[in-house]
This record gives structure tokens, sequence and C-alpha cells, in this order.
């Protein structure tokens, strides 16, 4: 083994590892405190009309995303080109085919909604297909304003739904604030009543944010 080969190997080998350290280890969270504290002095210093839309908080979260995703887009650009330009000479791979599989971790989605559906309402199909399309709008229509970024990165995963199960009404509410107190927002469809179930039944909640973060809030319960 010559010492292309070895350098190949250590650079495939470490620094890979290196950009997902920085790229993936909750790398929001590094600078969240200085940065939400930033966004709160700009929204909080105007007028009582200005104050009535202020963004969601996973606005915030989006935004610090953002800002990561240029560095480890171009720490694994980097990292990529020098990798296959040391192979390229040693093995019979096509250059795009060995290019696009190593950047292909950077589209690893980042944001996910999840459905909460009552399961004690005892629903048929159609109607929990029905109900988790009112909760899937209804969220959408309150981010498309106040946060267009989140909704943007949800979208660019490819609009990623997990549907699962909650067994009361009270247990979904509870749910609820737990979200909230991490400052996810959340839908909560109310049923109107004219078929299968009683009037101003609340049917599904949606949630949507950062994987990690939604995760500590829904990871405990069972797909529907």
């Amino acid at each position: 083994m010559d010492l292309r080969w070895l350098s190949a190997i250590i650079v495939g080998a470490g620094c890979p590892c290196l950009g997902y350290c920085i790229g993936s280890r909750r790398p929001a969270f590094i600078f969240l405190r200085a940065k939400v504290a930033k966004d709160d002095t700009l929204f909080g210093s105007g007028s009582k009309k200005n104050k009535s839309k202020e963004p969601f908080d996973v606005e915030k979260l989006a935004d610090i995303l953002d800002d990561f995703k240029m560095v480890n887009l171009s720490l694994s650009l980097s990292l990529s080109l020098s990798l296959s330009l040391c192979l390229l000479s040693e093995c019979n791979v096509k250059f795009d085919d060995l290019f696009f599989s190593s950047c292909s971790s950077l589209f690893v989605c980042q944001f996910l909604q999840v459905l909460v559906v009552r399961n004690d309402l005892k629903m048929g199909k159609g109607k929990i297909a029905a109900q988790c399309s009112h909760a899937t709008l209804g969220l959408y229509k309150k981010l498309l304003h106040r946060a267009p970024k989140a909704l943007n990165r949800w979208e660019m995963c490819a609009q990623p739904k997990v549907v699962v199960k909650i067994e009361s009404e009270e247990d979904m509410l509870i749910l609820q604030e737990r979200a909230k107190s991490l400052k996810l927002p959340t839908h909560v469809t109310i049923d109107a009543g004219r078929t299968q179930i009683a009037p101003n039944s609340r049917t599904v909640m949606a949630i949507l944010g950062p994987v990690e973060v939604v995760d500590d809030v829904t990871g405990g319960l069972k797909l529907l």
C-alpha cells in the first residue's frame, strides 16, 4: 500500500467523522441561546401592531439551521472533492457516483410533522384520514406567515409525516402543553360532529419542528 492509498484512507475515514460531529450533533443548540436572545430583542422593540404577528419560535431554529447548513455544505463538498480526486487515479469509479454518494448525507431530514390521533374515539379509517388532513392544513396555514423558513425546511425534506395514537383527550392536551414548553407550534382539529363522533371533539393534533425536539414530545407514542 503506497502513500496515496494511505492518504485516501485517512481522509476518507477521518474527515467525514469530523463533518458528522460538526453537522449532526445538535448544531442548532450550540448558539441557540445567543441567537434567540438577539431575536427577542428585535421582536420586542416594535409597536403593538407588529407584536400581534410575531414569528413562532420554531422559525428561530430554522434560521440557525440555515447558517450551519452552509458551513456543512462547504465542508462536505471540500472533503468529497479531495477524496474523489485522490481515489480516481487508482479506482475505476465514476466521479459523479462517488461525488453524489458522498454528498447524500447533506440532505438528511431535519424537520418533521407528527400527527397525534385520538384512539379512544374509534374513528373509521376515512374519518382519521380526513381529520389528519384538517390538522396538517391547519398547522400549515399557521406557519405560512409566521414561520416560513421552518415550513420551507420541512417542505425541502419532502414534507415527512408520522402518525401516532393517544388514548384520551386529556393526554393529548398534556402533550400539547409539552410541545408548547419546547416552543413547538401545534394545531388541534376540532370536529363539527356531523359524522361518527360528538360535536366539538378534539380529534388530531399536528406538531412540527426539528426532528430531535419533536421526538422529545412524541417519541414515546406508538404508531397508529
